[in-house]
């Protein structure tokens, strides 16, 4: 079959916040721009965030960047790179006074300024008291985000397509990216879109866990993709378990309640999160928060009838705090938890919720990978942005709210690299001889499969094995027995079948490509976690319970190709602060 070929300046795949916001740089820049998407772009994930986007405005009190970034280079349990972190610190409040320009609905002071809520980790002067950095809209913050990023792109000019899955990457002989394959999910055909520069948004992978708060599109399209071009994932042992998941469902409860004054009881009603953190208690790190529940729960103090999970009790908030501020959550509360939290609490457990690590990246948002003795080599003309890339802002462990202040801030420093890389590389290039054939070649194979293995069977497989083995607490043999059952799992997704042929809309086959993404992020997080003989921040070892930084304040890049490790350091010097020596991180 000949796969058509479409032409753009840049493609971009991933229509969240990030990819929308890179996407709206090339647009107004007069580029031709694509965007692919598996859903209609306001379903992307980024709509389901919750808190807010983290700035230090000083709306609520004195606040300052200084600050931001030391909360955020403490929350990374200083894994995260010094000169990325103060990059995302100082461009913050610009990107969220640009968004609310752009018509963002942001809750607002009588004054008229952006309201900011408390959040866990974030403090004034250093570690000293809690402050209010978080910028909202009521409980929806994302949701409005998404709209009004997708506004701007219509008004742009942008061109989206919506339900359509990138399948691989093209890469010319000298490691060029030229651009990706795709499927158009409405009529089953293949086609390549070649591209003078190309960025990934393809946001995270949760769904490699049993319990994830992460949407069913969160299959790491994009780890998967450039792993299997030869580009290593980074830190990819570091995922955050969100402290409130409703228990059962795994559906994200809002730090934002905590912020808005809510707390988190025991059996015995205890707030035990005095004894975990006194300063902060329960706005603690999340690592901090997940770890002190999943405490409690192990030692005999959860609730229920199988005392499987904590209380997160917010009634005393009042209704009109609760509907002015947390509307979605009394939603979410009544319909997943069947309780009304204005009465009695919500049942919560800490559950998958963020990857740390992905694609490596510098600030700028260029994809790098070690290429002749150099370990951060940019890989021309490939960019990634948001939770599937790597710039390290978050090492071991995110801050809450500062995932949308990534999305935002190296959404637009990517997008505005990537148009300086098309005016300084005008014209295509040509594309290799065989630039489609690695991808006919994995459609053949599960065209062609008989007597293999079912998609679902798998991934439930998979799911299982990291949720055991790979948890909020680690254990030596766990992980052990963990990479021999992945790498097993993994050779049976090898052999997937599917039972229907059909062109038109065949989710079972977009399943089946999923399931090869997330198979190797599951691969790259169970071998790195393995590796790693430390705890720190969300890698928590039973075997190695203190934070090594002698040897280990570096980063994990982890290879497909033989499953390889190399390391590389972290960048402790940022741009003109001062560097933050690592400490003992208390809250």
């Amino acid at each position: 079959m000949a796969i058509a070929i479409r032409k753009f300046d840049a493609v971009i795949v991933g229509a969240g916040g990030a990819g929308m916001r890179a996407a709206l740089q090339l647009a107004e820049a007069g580029f031709r721009v694509a965007v692919l998407s598996k859903v209609f772009p306001t379903r992307s994930h980024t709509v389901a965030a919750q808190g807010g986007i983290g700035a230090a405005l000083g709306n609520m009190g004195e606040d300052s960047w200084l600050w931001h970034m030391y909360d955020t280079i403490k929350g990374s349990d200083y894994l995260g790179d010094q000169d990325a972190i103060e990059f995302l610190c100082r461009m913050a409040p610009q990107a969220v006074i640009e968004l609310e320009h752009f018509g963002m609905p942001f809750d607002r002071n009588d004054n008229g300024t952006v309201y900011q809520r408390p959040f866990g980790g974030h403090s004034q002067n250093f570690g000293e008291r809690p402050v209010q950095r978080s910028c909202c809209a009521a409980d929806r913050t994302g949701h409005a985000m998404l709209h009004t990023l997708y506004q701007r792109n219509v008004r742009a000019n942008t061109h989206f397509f919506v339900e359509w899955m990138a399948l691989d990457l093209v890469r010319a002989a000298d490691g060029q990216v030229l651009g990706v394959t795709a499927l158009e999910m409405e009529t089953g055909e293949v086609y390549l879109l070649h591209a003078r520069a190309t960025l990934f948004a393809t946001g995270g992978a949760g769904r490699i866990f049993a319990a994830s708060t992460n949407a069913f599109i969160n299959t790491g399209d994009g780890l998967g993709m450039a792993a299997r071009a030869g580009i290593p994932l980074e830190d990819m042992e570091f995922w955050q378990f969100h402290p409130t998941g409703v228990a059962g469902a795994g559906v994200l409860i809002t730090e934002g309640v905590r912020g808005e004054g809510g707390y988190l009881l025991n059996k015995n009603g205890e707030r035990f999160m005095e004894r975990y953190a006194p300063t902060m208690k329960d706005l603690a790190s999340r690592d901090v928060v997940s770890r002190a529940m999943a405490t409690e729960i192990k030692e005999g103090r959860g609730c229920g009838p199988e005392a499987d999970h904590v209380l997160l009790k917010l009634d005393h908030l009042g209704v009109e705090v609760v509907e002015k501020r947390l509307p979605g959550i009394r939603e979410i509360a009544k319909k997943f938890a069947n309780v009304d939290p204005v009465k009695e609490p919500i049942p919560v457990v800490p559950t998958v919720h963020y990857q740390m690590g992905g694609i490596p990246t510098n600030y700028h948002g260029e994809v790098v990978a070690p290429r002749a003795g150099d370990l951060e080599a940019v890989v021309p003309g490939f960019y990634a942005a948001g939770e599937c890339a790597c710039a390290s802002v978050h090492g071991a462990n995110r801050l809450g709210t500062n995932s949308l202040t990534d999305l935002l801030v190296f959404g637009r420093a990517s997008g505005e690299h990537m148009v300086q890389f098309l005016r300084e590389n005008p014209g295509h290039r040509e594309l290799p001889a065989d630039a489609a054939e690695y991808t006919r070649a994995r459609l053949d194979r599960l065209e062609n499969q008989r007597d293999g293995e079912n998609v679902y069977q798998v991934a439930a497989d998979m799911r299982r094995t990291m949720q055991a083995h790979c948890g909020v607490f680690r254990f030596p043999d766990l992980l052990a027995t963990g990479v021999t059952r992945i790498r097993e799992i993994s050779e049976r997704a090898a052999r997937t079948e599917i039972k229907d042929h059909s062109k038109v809309f065949n989710t079972a086959r977009v399943e089946a490509l999923e399931l090869d993404n997330l198979i190797e992020v599951a691969r790259a997080t169970m071998d790195s976690a393995e590796a790693r003989e430390e705890s720190r921040g969300a890698h928590d070892r039973e075997d190695f319970p203190k934070r090594d930084d002698v040897n280990w304040l570096k980063h994990t890049l982890w290879f497909k190709d033989g499953d390889r490790l190399e390391y590389k350091p972290v960048h402790l010097k940022p741009l003109t602060a001062a560097t933050f020596e690592p400490k003992v991180r208390t809250y």
